[in-house]
């Protein structure tokens, strides 16, 4: 008599066997951007169901530091991660994370998600989970640089190492139950996204201004740009030192030096021209909103001003939010080899993230500020949903010319 197989054999052809091998893990910018953008809007949603009373939190930590670590080391950090891993393909021609590996980067920091917002006492599997993800990427964005001794670009393993630190430190001090220095290690990381910015932008601003409205040379600051990388650094260092062991150096004045190179740079790069086209108009308003956001964050430590969250959020909304939304467009068509010219539903998304970013910075000034967090972090959904319908099918899908990427 023939044996019964109670077990059915796996199909390794099935397409679920291969997920590693889908177009959304052929490169970083894929699946992270996409994740990144999900989590963008979903998080935000349960933030607002949070304000508005709609949802308990359960967790034993307060919900606002939930908040801030999933906008910043979550949202914020998995598309530098994306944008990184991918920009380093392009500057050294070495492989970059791809297929199984970038599956399972991209599995651990949903994992963390789920935990952080699920379980009611997760800092110590987020811990896990956060170290996991970002010594996974840092450890191979350091090895594609070092091994192609792409020296122009090592201070992006300096930058992505200290969001790291902070990102570490801000759980360790939730489970020894420091809240308010927790709270503090957000703005370290804002600070550190800020000298991103500065750094990312000061080589992809002006070459897409010249190349997208078709200009002889692009404007080029190299002093500036030296100068600012100083300033930055030297504001973020008097930040850590007055805040977190208590110096007696006012960082205002050291971040309003920052601020000011920021806003020269912005100034020098703009052309009228940007207006016509919103991949361009995008990355200067966001570029802009930084400047202008540590401008104001150094003034409320300078004159010992009430609103320093409000200034925070128009860099985090404004600067790093509609960045994000601009690079994220633009990379995802160009290295799919699509035409650089957004859906009508991106281009309103750009204005809906700007209108965000002033109604979160501003709207506390003149209205309730529960009513303009609601509108705000109502807007800012809206713009993400918007990204993730426009570019679910162009990340997901393979190039258009039938390249691997």
């Amino acid at each position: 008599m023939r044996p019964i197989n109670l077990v059915e054999p796996i199909d390794t052809n099935a397409p679920w066997f291969h997920v590693h091998r889908w177009p959304v893990f052929n490169l970083g910018f894929r699946s992270l951007f996409l994740a990144g953008g999900l989590w963008a809007a979903c998080s935000m949603l349960v933030w607002l169901l949070i304000l508005s009373g709609h949802f308990a939190w359960q967790a034993a930590f307060p919900a606002t530091l939930w908040h801030a670590h999933e906008m910043i080391f979550g949202f914020a950090g998995v598309v530098a991660v994306g944008f990184l891993l991918t920009a380093s393909q392009n500057w050294t021609g070495a492989t970059t994370l791809n297929g199984l590996p970038l599956c399972l980067l991209t599995c651990i920091w949903v994992v963390t998600r789920i935990l952080l917002l699920v379980s009611p006492d997760p800092i110590l599997m987020a811990l896990a989970g956060q170290s996991a993800f970002w010594l996974f990427a840092i450890c191979h964005f350091s090895l594609v640089l070092l091994s192609t001794n792409s020296k122009n670009n090592y201070i992006f393993i300096y930058v992505l190492s200290g969001v790291c630190i902070a990102n570490i430190s801000f759980l360790l001090l939730i489970a020894f139950g420091a809240y308010s220095l927790a709270a503090t290690f957000t703005q370290i990381a804002v600070l550190m996204f800020t000298l991103l910015i500065g750094l990312i932008g000061g080589r992809v601003i002006p070459f897409f201004t010249a190349r997208g409205l078709s200009l002889q040379d692009q404007v080029r600051t190299p002093k500036v740009d030296k100068l600012l990388l100083v300033a930055s650094t030297i504001g973020l260092v008097g930040f850590v030192t007055a805040n977190v062991f208590s110096g007696p150096l006012n960082p205002g004045y050291l971040i309003l030096v920052a601020a000011l190179l920021h806003l020269f740079r912005a100034i020098k790069w703009f052309n009228v021209g940007v207006f016509n086209v919103p991949l361009l108009w995008s990355l200067h308003a966001a570029y802009l909103a930084t400047g202008f956001g540590l401008l104001w964050f150094a003034l409320t430590f300078i004159f010992i001003l009430p609103h320093g969250k409000d200034a925070l959020h128009l860099i985090t909304v404004g600067g790093i939010g509609l960045m994000i939304l601009a690079m994220m467009a633009r990379v995802s068509l160009g290295h799919t080899s699509r035409p650089l010219k957004p859906h009508w539903l991106i281009n309103l998304a750009f204005a809906v993230c700007l209108v965000a970013a002033v109604i979160r910075a501003f709207g506390p000034l003149f209205i309730s500020p529960h009513v303009a967090w609601l509108i705000s972090g109502t807007l800012w959904v809206s713009s993400f949903i918007c990204f993730v319908w426009v570019y679910f099918p162009i990340l997901t899908r393979p190039r258009i010319d039938g390249r691997r990427g």
